[in-house]
């Protein structure tokens, strides 16, 4: 290899190692850079994605299998699961007759002997009393633990789209500070080559002390600021761990992303879908039938509740036993009709209104989510677009033409590298669009209750 203006054949610089020596010689100072940099500026192969702040690791994590975690083993679902099933018995139980009720004993004994040879006494006295709700009370009852146990299942669905946004955004979060500390890193690794060629220049009378300074402060305040990156990094893997229940200190892959559709429904079809499918607001619907079940028992409550009652008693008199029975037939009377029965009327007509506003707040609720999720979509689409199609590559323009001018001494050493680093920033800042556009994704999912279809064009990492 050869330069312009330099005097005999200039040493073979090794190839990029993380260790690079680098030799002053007289006066092809220059020369020595652009190899160097020539190096430092090459294409590199891809990294290899890392697991924390650990050794790379061939190994990478879906989205598919985290979320399969999450719903076979969060402990907040296998609650709410178990709950959901303990609700769904009540039904039978709220729409069975009260246990009857069964006495034995001695009536009209004689005092003080206690002696049953009374013309009264009946030894033993047995009797058997049945209370008998007002008809369509039982059923209503049972209609709203019905409803109760419906409410609870979907309660427990929508904490598994709330789980699943929760487990989709942590792991979007990890993709993009895995992509960012690689970029970060590759980063590091061009200023460390600075470095070396600004010390050898310095050493050889041809640079600036400045720049060495400069590149040491630079090197620093990188790894620093990779040591937080990754610091960050492993909170994000324990948030991700404890929601599928497994130690904090489980080592979690880097994440692969997955295809994320760009083509989405209009906001009419979510919203449709959403009102179809979102258990919020199923759980809301069937609140309002349960609060028209309570108002139609409450109507019926001043309606009196029956006792039925049999009863057999005997007596001996000398002449053999003499056998008896009786019948009753009772109920309750609704004296206090006004501070009860009409109470509880308008108590069920309030309760009913709330639900129709519960529901109508929710949809009010979802349909602005899904035009703010919407919107920053967009936005994230329109950024990852324009990083991909004209910021990064302008920025790589920049680079070559920087390159070109400092071969022939029209800008500095440092003005070239500021360069490379801009679109190692711009290519992190790509990794974080690209992490928010999933995330916003994973939400409009949970947001609308169903999968968004991936047919048609989708969104891909370009490495």
């Amino acid at each position: 290899m050869r330069c312009a203006g330099a005097s005999g054949d200039l040493r073979r610089i090794p190839e990029r190692s993380p260790s690079v020596t680098v030799t002053p010689v007289p006066r092809p100072e220059r020369c020595l850079a652009v190899a160097i940099l020539i190096v430092a500026l090459a294409p590199s192969a891809p990294v290899e994605a890392q697991s924390l702040d650990g050794p790379a690791s061939a190994e990478v994590l879906g989205l598919g299998e985290v979320l399969e975690l999450a719903r076979r083993h969060n402990p907040q679902l296998r609650a709410l699961r178990a709950a959901a099933e303990a609700a769904t018995y009540r039904e039978l139980e709220a729409s069975t007759l009260p246990d009857p009720t069964f006495q034995i004993g001695v009536m009209n004994f004689g005092l003080p002997d206690f002696n049953t040879d009374m013309p009264m006494s009946m030894a033993p006295s047995v009797q058997l009393m049945q209370l008998v709700p007002f008809p369509g009370k039982l059923g209503l009852r049972g209609e709203i633990a019905d409803f109760r146990g419906q409410m609870a299942s979907a309660t427990a669905e929508e904490a598994w789209w709330e789980v699943r946004g929760a487990a989709s955004a942590l792991f979007y979060d990890l993709y993009a500070l895995d992509r960012r500390i690689e970029v970060m890193r590759e980063t590091l690794s061009l200023l460390q080559d600075f470095q070396q060629v600004a010390k050898a220049m310095y050493s050889a009378g041809s640079g600036r002390q400045a720049d060495v300074l400069r590149a040491d402060v630079e090197v620093a305040r990188l790894d620093g600021d990779i040591r937080q990156m990754a610091a960050m990094r492993a909170g994000k893997a324990s948030r991700l761990n404890a929601v599928v229940d497994r130690p904090a200190a489980t080592d979690v892959p880097s994440p692969a992303l997955g295809a994320l559709p760009t083509r989405l429904p209009d906001p009419t079809v979510l919203e449709a879908w959403a009102r179809e499918n979102r258990p919020v607001l199923v759980r809301a619907r069937l609140g309002i039938e349960q609060a028209q079940s309570r108002s139609e028992l409450a109507d019926k409550q001043i309606w009196p509740d029956f006792t039925i009652g049999l009863s057999y008693g005997q007596r001996d008199r000398g002449s053999g036993a003499e056998r008896m029975a009786s019948a009753m037939l009772g109920f309750n009377l609704p004296i206090h009709a006004g501070r009860r029965q009409y109470v509880m009327r308008d108590e069920a007509a309030a309760m009913r209104r709330l639900a129709h506003a519960e529901l109508q707040g929710r949809e009010a609720d979802v349909n602005a989510s899904i035009g703010v999720l919407l919107a920053e979509l967009g936005r994230a689409r329109s950024l990852t677009e324009l990083y991909r199609d004209e910021v990064i590559p302008t920025a790589r323009v920049t680079v070559e033409s920087a390159f070109s001018s400092y071969r022939v001494g029209g800008v500095d050493f440092m003005t070239l590298v500021d360069a490379q680093m801009t679109v190692n920033r711009y290519q992190g800042d790509l990794y974080a669009l690209l992490g928010d556009y999933g995330r916003a994704i994973a939400a409009l999912e949970s947001t609308v209750g169903r999968i968004l279809p991936r047919t048609g064009p989708v969104l891909r990492e370009e490495r």
